[in-house]
């Protein structure tokens, strides 16, 4: 009976000490959480016009730019863009392949 006492004082204090320091934890947090501001802004930076106050030219040239930059990344990025679903029978990795062989094949002796 001593030692169930010992061990129950040994599970509360070990308990406890685990919920106080989180409970300490998120008292800190909290107070860094409501310490901590975001910096002003600049004074001397304005706030970009709407872009119904731009001239339509150069709205125009913008968007003739992004669409072309869209366009070129595309084809280099094509090559790397899976044309078939992963573990596809018709297209499979070397990796796959491999298993898949791996697994095909009887994992017994044979000759004896």
């Amino acid at each position: 009976m001593d030692n169930l006492g010992w061990g129950l004082q040994m599970t509360v204090l070990g308990m406890g000490l685990v919920f106080g320091l989180l409970a300490a934890l998120w008292g800190v947090l909290t107070l860094v959480l409501r310490l901590d501001r975001p910096p002003p802004a600049p004074a001397g930076r304005a706030d970009p016009p709407p872009a119904s106050a731009l001239d339509p030219e150069l709205v125009a040239a913008i968007a003739v730019a992004v669409l072309t930059h869209k366009m070129i990344r595309r084809r280099q990025a094509a090559p790397a863009m899976r044309s078939y679903w992963p573990g596809s029978l018709l297209y499979a990795s070397r990796w796959v392949a491999t298993g898949r062989g791996r697994q095909n094949r009887s994992w017994q002796r044979r000759g004896r």
